[in-house]
């Protein structure tokens, strides 16, 4: 896939094998064609991937307060703040002051907000299917296996795992 020695910065790269397989690459582009159909079949929903998630946590939460959420989503809370004003605006969530803290936002997913995400979620299966088309149901569910897995897992940079196993290892 990647071919010759060349040397990166203070890293030499060792020559990779002309057969030698990386899912580096593969994954980035699948998850480009995933990323761009869903923005498609998202925006005449009037959401983005970020409105999808934040959905989909108040709807698993069964409501949650601002900074939870924030650091749920990994964001700060100035982003947060602007990613619930659009949810608000749109009537798909609401905040209200937490009655044992007035300094505390609770935030909850709205009636409109769960059928939003209901259609947003049927639209991606579509999307979904649209670009996992030529995997057989069976080889889909062992890919969502695999990749849940791997996102479980703790991540390594090539010179702990050349640290563990050698050379060869990376």
């Amino acid at each position: 896939m990647f071919l010759g020695a060349r040397k990166l910065g203070h890293m030499s790269a060792a020559p990779v094998e002309e057969s030698e397989r990386r899912s580096g690459p593969l994954l980035d582009h699948l998850a480009r064609r995933m990323r761009l159909r869903s923005e498609s079949v998202l925006a005449p929903l009037g959401l983005r991937p970020r409105h999808l998630v934040a959905l989909t946590v108040l709807r698993d939460s069964g409501g949650i307060s601002q900074q939870a959420l924030a650091g749920t989503l990994q964001l700060d809370s100035t982003n947060v703040v602007g990613l619930l004003n659009d949810l608000e605006a749109d009537g798909l969530a609401e905040r209200r002051r937490s009655p044992e803290d007035r300094r505390r936002h609770e935030v909850r997913l709205t009636e409109a907000g769960t059928k939003r995400l209901r259609e947003a979620e049927c639209a991606l299966a579509g999307a979904e299917e649209e670009v996992l088309g030529a995997l057989a149901p069976g080889e889909r569910d062992l890919l969502y296996d695999l990749l849940r897995r791997a996102t479980q897992g703790r991540s390594s940079t090539c010179g702990e795992v050349m640290a563990e196993g050698g050379p060869g290892a990376c």
